[in-house]
């Protein structure tokens, strides 16, 4: 898979509507803009806890089987046609602002920290996203920290746009349910299409 192709797909799921955003929305709704910039930080330093751990634990599998490794690729394929089904067919794809009150940018980091480092979701998704684009002619463990890290860039970039956009963010709520039942089925469709190339398309070398 190419480098143009991962983008894509990262990108498209970075600006799905979910708890990210909606915990750093809720986050300057309640403190302004300091918290959720200092809530951004947070969640992706917590982001980089799981591409560090995926990075470790597939390196490690690799190691010791490569066999092993390939069917991991299959089994996270699957994962990501059964997230992009579930996307589709879910019918109300916006998450309710988390009830939360201010309480400094300080703690609003470290919370950040804590609620994406704790997050089996997004440590799931790693493991079954990033293995998709690697190829066997480079390092495995430096592969999946470059693209998983780019990952967390662009989805800390978003959450910071939607820092920056909170209060244009809250202001409909009839056209914010459209946008985001707009981008669940464009993500939805997306990880369905991509699991279903990545599953049927011979690996790289």
């Amino acid at each position: 898979m190419s480098l143009l192709a991962f983008l894509f797909a990262a990108l498209v799921l970075a600006i799905t509507p979910g708890p990210g955003i909606a915990y750093v929305v809720a986050r300057t709704v309640a403190g302004g803009r300091p918290e959720g910039m200092a809530s951004c930080l947070g969640t992706a330093l917590g982001g980089l806890v799981h591409v560090l751990a995926a990075a470790l634990g597939l390196s490690l599998l690799i190691a010791q089987s490569a066999w092993t490794f390939t069917l991991v690729k299959y089994v996270g394929a699957a994962y990501l046609v059964y997230l992009g089904v579930r996307m589709l067919v879910r019918r109300s794809p916006v998450d309710a602002l988390p009830t939360v009150q201010a309480q400094g940018a300080r703690r609003a980091f470290r919370e950040g920290i804590l609620v994406e480092a704790l997050n089996v979701k997004t440590a799931l998704f790693f493991l079954a996203f990033l293995p998709q684009f690697t190829t066997t002619g480079s390092p495995l463990a430096l592969q999946l920290v470059l693209l998983g890290s780019m990952c967390v860039a662009l989805n800390t970039l978003v959450d910071v746009l939607a820092v920056f956009g909170a209060a244009r963010l809250l202001a409909s709520s009839t056209a914010r349910a459209a946008r985001a039942r707009l981008l669940n089925r464009l993500a939805g469709g997306t990880m369905v299409l991509l699991g279903i190339v990545l599953a049927t398309a011979r690996r790289s070398s």
